[in-house]
């Protein structure tokens, strides 16, 4: 199976360049199921319903979340309506799921969303619970798991994937919004540290650059706005599944109205 992710789509200008390359990647491509995070996807803080059936009808088949999954309140709904998911290791008894299983030519394929700790709300340990839902999921026979890891910081992504990659498929890393180049295939399973947002390419990770700037000057905070009219990039990456252990990986950028390529290779360890 192939899979395709997409890394945090981050307001308008993200959305605008899902619905301009998504259905031409999937079927030059020939990808069974695309992920992606949402929660900037709404003027860059979660996600709306007018929104989020824009990006299912734009080719995407499920999206996961993180720390601005709750920004929106009708997000509380949509996670019982639609396959979005929100950080596993959330307390029992928050809404939504953390993780689904889908289906693919009859092979079960299971989504994790896991969020880190550094800089980020109040969660349950990531590691505990990637370990409980991965051991359960192994029980039950499933061979082909994905992990979105939200997380800030590079070092909690890196042990979550060493302690884990002998029994999952894939990791991807969301929420910095700066793709790495760190792409590769360690003992069968795939990683990259961060896939990189989608969206405006030419300010502050997608955001107007004014309040960030001002922020570091003065200390003084301020609201961060999703400019309507930026350079923009769409950065996904695809990973090929067979048996459980991830066989290919590579990465795709779009720029602007340029076209679309392929533009780096996993390294194999």
């Amino acid at each position: 199976m192939k899979i395709g992710f997409i890394g945090d789509i981050v307001g308008r200008p993200g959305r605008r360049m899902i619905k301009r390359y998504l259905q031409d990647i999937r079927k030059k491509e020939n990808l069974d199921f695309v992920i992606a995070n949402y929660e900037n996807a709404s003027h860059g803080f979660g996600l709306t319903p007018k929104n989020a059936k824009e990006l299912f009808n734009a080719g995407i088949d499920l999206m996961t979340g993180g720390n601005h999954t709750w920004d929106k309140k009708e997000i509380v709904a949509l996670l019982e309506e639609m396959p979005l998911l929100r950080p596993i290791n959330y307390p029992e008894g928050v809404p939504g799921r953390g993780y689904k299983i889908v289906h693919i030519n009859e092979e079960p394929l299971a989504i994790i969303n896991i969020m880190g700790h550094f800089t980020m709300p109040m969660v349950d340990n990531p590691f505990l619970a990637a370990k409980k839902i991965v051991a359960i999921l192994k029980d039950e026979g499933i061979k082909n798991i994905f992990i979105d890891f939200h997380a800030e910081a590079t070092s909690e992504k890196r042990a979550m994937f060493l302690m884990l990659k002998e029994d999952i498929s894939v990791q991807v890393g969301t929420h910095t919004h700066v793709g790495t180049d760190d792409l590769s295939i360690v003992d069968g399973a795939g990683y990259v540290t961060d896939v990189g947002l989608t969206g405006c390419r030419d300010n502050v990770i997608g955001m107007k650059a004014d309040v960030p700037i001002k922020r570091f000057l003065t200390g003084l905070p301020g609201h961060f706005d999703v400019p309507d009219k930026c350079k923009s990039i769409l950065q996904m990456v695809v990973f090929e599944l067979q048996e459980g252990r991830c066989k290919d990986a590579y990465k795709i950028k779009a720029y602007d109205d340029e076209g679309w390529q392929v533009v780096q290779r996993a390294r194999v360890e």
